[in-house]
């Protein structure tokens, strides 16, 4: 394995002093407008990652949802966490700014996850999954358990898990181009207090001026081929036993109506992680969070600092 971590495309003094000035533990002022996009080179491909916040304790680390990068978070939840912890927003092989060939297994994305962390020299990490990023993250903790402490699943699925029935879904997360009524029927709730609050978040994870560039069709494909695969159970398997092995603190949360990944799969999830518990917010969807982020904010610090 081949690592790399200096930064590439940002060489100018002030963000090598930033960078310098984090690891000595002193403060610096990078948000998610303004964190510089590095890569680190591992087996051959470049990962673009974003790192900053409060350098104390367990870094946490984010994998997003489908077809999703670093720029679809939410600035005020990742701003928020950085305030007590460093942050780490990533794209995984293929996806966005990242180079090489899209995994198509859920496996393999979860090994990569694992690489990347080894290779930015963390021994330990939170783990952050929202959607197909939450299933990477049990992945990473079920092949590698010891370089996780506390794990959040978000709107996630898991093995043998029941799957949306609502047939406008395939056609709405697959459009080329996602617009802002795409993810208020994917992410939000119904009532018009719902879609306020995700035309807010709309707004705010525009922010960035130097976005990342948009996944492409062929990262789309491997997902999906990636999800269908890995989605049934497996031959004589009994669901979700194998959700057992899982020993980290999990905090699982999602919306009362998730139309991507049926609510009751988070039910599942928290009854079968011995150290789970499970949050479900009122009147929203896949993306509660976003709906929600000062909520959010408290019960993720709250779950992270115990």
């Amino acid at each position: 394995m081949t690592i790399d971590i200096k930064v590439i495309d940002f060489l100018d003094y002030d963000h090598h002093s930033k960078w310098r000035r984090l690891q000595k533990g002193q403060a610096v002022s990078d948000t998610h407008v303004t964190a510089p996009t590095q890569y680190i080179e591992v087996d051959g491909d470049r990962f673009a990652y974003r790192r900053w916040g409060k350098p104390s304790g367990v870094p946490l680390f984010f994998v997003q949802h489908f077809r999703g990068g670093m720029d679809n978070w939410d600035p005020l939840i990742t701003d928020g966490l950085a305030e007590g912890r460093e942050v780490i927003l990533f794209n995984g092989r293929g996806l966005a700014s990242s180079s090489g060939t899209p995994r198509n297994r859920i496996e393999d994305m979860a090994d990569d996850i694992a690489a990347v962390i080894r290779a930015l020299g963390l021994e330990q990490v939170d783990l952050l999954g929202f959607s197909i990023g939450g299933v990477q993250a049990e992945e990473v903790v079920l092949r590698h358990p010891e370089l996780v402490r506390k794990l959040l699943l978000i709107g996630t699925g898991l093995r043998g898990g029941e799957e949306s029935t609502n047939t406008k879904v395939p056609e709405v997360a697959t459009n080329a181009i996602p617009t802002v009524d795409d993810f208020l029927f994917l992410f939000f709730g119904r009532s018009e207090v719902a879609r306020e609050a995700g035309k807010a978040f709309w707004e705010r994870r525009h922010q960035r001026v130097d976005q990342d560039p948009p996944s492409s069709p062929e990262l789309m494909m491997a997902q999906a081929e990636a999800i269908a695969v890995y989605s049934p159970l497996r031959p004589g398997e009994t669901p979700f036993v194998y959700l057992n092995a899982i020993t980290q603190p999990t905090l699982v949360i999602n919306g009362e109506d998730d139309v991507m990944i049926p609510s009751i799969n988070s039910w599942h999830l928290a009854q079968n992680i011995p150290d789970a518990q499970l949050i479900i917010y009122p009147d929203a969807g896949h993306g509660a969070q976003f709906q929600y982020p000062e909520r959010f904010l408290k019960h993720a610090v709250q779950f992270l600092d115990e």
